[in-house]
């Protein structure tokens, strides 16, 4: 079966931190390419690279060296200001700890990402609307925070992130903070994302469980990648 075309494709990338006058490398030359529609699992042990990779793609921080293309954009080449209009338009973020207002209800916190859109109040929230109904959630609609649940709330940050119709979704240990039974929720949503709704999905984490769910397996070890699949 053909595969589908790259969205993402990693070139030559490059970074390291500088901690006072030390220079303390993270990633080494790392190459590989997503196809559009692919659930892929970065896994591997802390202070592998894992996160700054994952933050790369989706335009978080900056590479020392190296290119980065999504969906034919090297946004290694943007500016901070035309990096911050790119990655509202094409990323979306789960982080682990949901980063929901608390002051704010389910669908106000999912409206958040289209403040930076040209739709009106109205659109806003019936697009919101329309998020929370695909993880299931529209009879939450109007809950704060704090009356819902671990799992819920993640979904709420799920809509929150696909409100948009990204060209990516990043999630950075979306199942962390979760018990079994919510993680297992929240995996198979994912899952329906990808499969159903075509999303290109990049999920990191240090759950063998989480990263079976994905159909593309990287490991990232001292910031060398090395490939394999579930």
């Amino acid at each position: 079966m053909e595969s589908n075309p790259p969205i993402v494709e990693v070139r030559d990338i490059q970074k390291s931190y500088r901690r006072g006058d030390l220079i303390v490398p993270v990633l080494h030359d790392i190459t590989f390419d997503i196809a559009e529609g692919e659930f892929l699992a970065l896994m591997g042990p802390s202070g592998s690279g894992k996160t700054t990779l994952l933050n790369l793609i989706a335009g978080i921080d900056k590479a020392d060296s190296g290119v980065i293309r999504i969906g034919g954009v090297d946004i290694t080449t943007l500016s901070e200001t035309e990096l911050a209009r790119w990655r509202a338009g094409h990323v979306g973020f789960i982080f682990q700890f949901y980063n929901l207002i608390p002051v704010l209800k389910a669908v106000e916190n999912v409206e958040i990402p289209l403040y930076l859109t040209g739709l009106s109040g109205r659109e806003r929230r019936e697009h919101a609307a329309m998020a929370l109904n695909l993880v299931n959630l529209a009879h939450r609609m109007d809950h704060y925070p704090k009356e819902l649940s671990g799992g819920e709330q993640q979904r709420v940050a799920i809509a929150r992130a696909i409100v948009t119709d990204p060209t990516i979704l990043v999630a950075d240990e979306p199942t962390g903070d979760l018990d079994r039974v919510s993680a297992e929720e929240i995996l198979d949503m994912m899952e329906r994302l990808n499969r159903e709704l075509g999303k290109t999905i990049i999920l990191v984490t240090h759950d063998p469980r989480a990263a079976q769910r994905a159909r593309v397996l990287r490991h990232l070890d001292k910031g060398y990648l090395n490939d394999g699949r579930p």
